[in-house]
C-alpha cells in the first residue's frame, strides 16, 4: 500500500516526536523500524523501504531541507550551467544509511519481500528545478522550452545516478523496485516523447538488468498511458482516475498492473470500502494484478479501514 509506513500509524507518530523527518531517513535502525511497523500491524504481502525521493538529489550535491511546508531546495537548477553542480555519486559512500536500512529490514522481515524505491528522472528533476513541491511547474517547463539540451542533460544525469542508487538497493537486499513518477501527469505527449521517455526507459532497463522486477508508477498520466506502456517495466502502477481494466488496455495489455483504489475511499464507511475494493479486484481480472491504492494513504485514515481493506482483498 503506497505510503504504508507513515503518519496514519500511531507508532510512527511516536517516533517522529523524537526525530526530524530527515534524521529519521538517515538513521538505519529507526528507518528499518518504521519499514517494519505496517508489516507487524497488518501483515501486508511486502514491506516498502522507508526513505524519501530527494535522498539522491542531496547525494548528487544539492542542499535539501525539510520544513513544515514540505521539502525545500535553496539553490535550485534554473540555468543551463546549473546541472554542472550535480554529479553521479557512489551509493555506498553518500547513501550508505539507506543501504544499511535495507540490510537491517531484510534481516528482520524473514519471508516477507522488501521493495526498494526511488523517484523517476522527471519527478526528481522537478524538485531540483522548482526548489519545492510545485503546482504549475512553470520553472520546469521554462527550462525545457528555453534550454532543451540542458533539460535533457539534467534528466539523463539524474537517471544515471538513480540507476546506480537502485542497483545498490538491490545488492543490499531489496527484491523489487518501485519507481515513482509523481508529477509526470503534467507532461504533454510531445514533451514525454522529447524529454521523459528516454531517461525513464533507460533507468528501468538498468534496474531490470539486476534481475529485480520494476514497478513504474506514473501518477496523473492517464492521457499518455499508451506511451508509458513502452517504458519496459514489469508492472505499471495506476492511479485512481481511470478504471483498472481500461488502464491495462491503454497500456497495451500490460502483463501486470498495480492499483488502484482511491485512497479517499478509506475515509468512508466499511460498506463503501468493501464495494469499491471488490470492484478493483474484479477489474484486475485475476491476472497480473498487485492490489494497491491509487496513490498514498492519507494520514487521517482510520486503522480499522485499513483492516477492512486487507480482509476484503484477501477474500474475507
Amino acid at each position: 500500500m503506497m505510503r504504508q509506513a507513515g503518519r496514519y500509524l500511531p507508532e510512527y507518530r511516536e517516533i517522529r516526536k523524537k526525530v526530524s523527518f530527515l534524521d529519521l531517513c538517515k538513521n538505519p535502525a529507526l528507518a528499518a523500524e518504521v519499514t517494519l511497523q505496517p508489516i507487524r500491524r497488518f501483515g501486508f504481502d511486502a514491506a516498502i523501504l522507508f526513505s524519501d525521493l530527494l535522498v539522491p538529489l542531496e547525494a548528487m550535491g544539492l542542499a535539501v531541507e525539510f520544513t513544515e511546508h514540505g521539502p525545500s531546495l535553496p539553490r535550485p537548477v534554473r540555468s543551463p550551467e546549473d546541472p554542472e553542480r550535480l554529479a553521479v555519486f557512489d551509493p555506498a559512500v553518500k547513501t550508505g544509511f539507506v543501504l544499511e536500512t535495507i540490510r537491517q529490514a531484510r534481516q528482520a522481515l524473514g519471508d516477507t519481500p522488501l521493495i526498494g524505491f526511488a523517484g523517476a528522472p522527471f519527478t526528481v528533476a522537478t524538485y531540483a528545478i522548482e526548489g519545492k513541491t510545485a503546482k504549475s511547474f512553470t520553472e520546469t517547463k521554462k527550462l525545457f522550452y528555453r534550454h532543451p539540451d540542458a533539460a535533457r542533460a539534467l534528466l539523463a544525469l539524474i537517471g544515471r545516478a538513480t540507476a546506480a542508487y537502485l542497483r545498490a538497493q538491490v545488492a543490499a537486499g531489496a527484491q523489487a523496485i518501485q519507481i515513482f513518477d509523481s508529477w509526470v501527469g503534467v507532461v504533454s505527449p510531445e514533451d514525454w516523447d522529447a524529454y521523459v521517455l528516454e531517461p525513464t526507459a533507460a533507468l528501468i532497463a538498468a534496474v531490470r538488468s539486476t534481475g529485480a522486477p520494476v514497478i513504474y508508477f506514473a501518477n496523473g498520466a492517464t492521457t499518455i498511458l499508451d506511451r508509458i506502456g513502452r517504458t519496459g517495466a514489469d508492472v505499471y502502477g495506476v492511479d485512481w482516475r481511470i478504471p483498472l481494466d481500461e488502464a491495462r488496455a491503454r497500456l497495451g495489455g500490460a502483463p501486470a498492473v498495480q492499483g488502484n483504489l482511491d485512497p479517499a475511499t478509506l475515509l468512508g464507511p466499511q460498506a463503501l470500502i468493501e464495494r469499491r475494493a471488490r470492484d478493483v479486484l474484479a477489474r484486475g481480472g485475476g491476472r497480473g494484478h498487485v492490489f494497491n491504492l491509487g496513490h498514498g494513504i492519507y494520514p487521517e485514515t482510520p486503522l480499522d479501514s485499513v483492516e477492512t481493506l486487507v480482509r476484503v482483498v484477501r477474500g474475507g
